[in-house]
């Protein structure tokens, strides 16, 4: 009985956040945070972190009893902020992420930081002593919910992305100056410049980020030239034959939050390479069912048996969604 009692002290508070993790990416994995809980959360989880760069070597080396638990009761705070800034950002991620793709990467380690951050036992063992992964927590967690958050006000996701990567990095500002021990204004120099790098990065490969809160609602392959006997749409695999005498129609619905107006584009693939490239109707943000925009394809090569595929793209290049498809002799 005593070993179940020891048990659930170091780890049930722990099992019971991953729990309530799972529950809300599986059962509200299409759902949106409010923009206002986001930064909410990130001015104080900001202004947290910025006292804790003030005073952890005060606190770490007291020897008052009083200073120990103000130390490490912050440091829960803080790791509780993280592991909500994470949860918010997750089911949107989680919508918006093309398994299979390069984005998946961004989703995988969002993931990963907030398991970490749900079992105490192992944030204490890793993060703990070791300050500058701290640090990391804090820059993807504040990039990562600034990048969802900016586009609920109608700011274009590659924008977005851009300026949730800048101010990521101008936010360290009160580390960079306490370890450095510069002035404010040098610190804020430095972490600017920094934070113009860090953007051309995410820019150039933004192939890697989800274009979250965008992302596909549904997509469907139908026939160019219908006929009574196939009126359906085409299954995922489609014999030659009646793809140069019917064509295809790749059609999509995109969600995107209210105020939203997006260019996006249907590039067509076969066997990874590109076979055509088709600019679409720009999107309007706010339908519950998703904005729906159409290609159509009759045009193929004279062997077109092999793997194709339909990417959704930003205009940018951040990748929406995929609708692959077969083509068989």
């Amino acid at each position: 009985m005593s070993s179940l009692v020891a048990w659930l002290r170091r780890w049930g508070i722990s099992f019971a956040s991953f729990a309530g993790g799972l529950f809300t990416l599986f059962v509200f994995r299409r759902g949106l945070p409010h923009v206002g809980w986001i930064v909410g959360y990130l001015l104080l989880l900001w202004l947290l972190v910025a006292m804790m760069v003030q005073v952890r070597d005060t606190l770490e080396t007291s020897a008052r009893r009083a200073h120990r638990l103000v130390l490490t009761a912050t440091n829960y705070t803080i790791q509780t902020l993280y592991h909500g800034v994470l949860l918010f950002q997750l089911p949107a991620y989680w919508a918006a992420t093309t398994l299979g793709s390069p984005n998946l990467m961004l989703l995988v380690l969002l993931a990963a930081l907030a398991l970490l951050a749900t079992f105490d036992p192992w944030y204490r063992m890793l993060v703990h002593p070791r300050p500058w992964l701290g640090y990391v927590f804090f820059l993807i967690s504040m990039f990562g919910a600034l990048n969802l958050a900016l586009p609920l006000i109608g700011v274009p996701p590659f924008a977005a992305l851009l300026v949730a990567a800048w101010l990521a990095v101008v936010a360290l500002t009160p580390a960079v100056c306490r370890a450095r021990e510069w002035r404010w204004i040098t610190g804020l120099a430095v972490t600017s410049l920094a934070g113009l790098a860090a953007a051309g990065m995410a820019g150039h490969w933004c192939i890697v980020i989800p274009p979250a809160p965008m992302f596909l609602a549904s997509a469907a392959l139908d026939w160019t030239v219908g006929t009574l006997e196939s009126p359906a749409p085409v299954a995922g695999a489609v014999h030659a034959s009646d793809l140069r005498e019917r064509g295809l129609v790749a059609r999509t619905a995109i969600y995107a939050p209210a105020g939203l107006r997006q260019p996006v584009e249907h590039v067509w693939r076969r066997n990874g390479a590109r076979v055509d490239l088709m600019r679409l109707t720009p999107i309007e943000g706010g339908r519950r069912e998703g904005f729906r925009t159409f290609s159509r394809k009759t045009s193929f090569p004279g062997d077109p048996v092999g793997r194709w595929s339909v990417d959704v793209m930003t205009a940018s290049g951040q990748l929406i969604g995929r609708l692959r498809f077969r083509v068989v002799p």
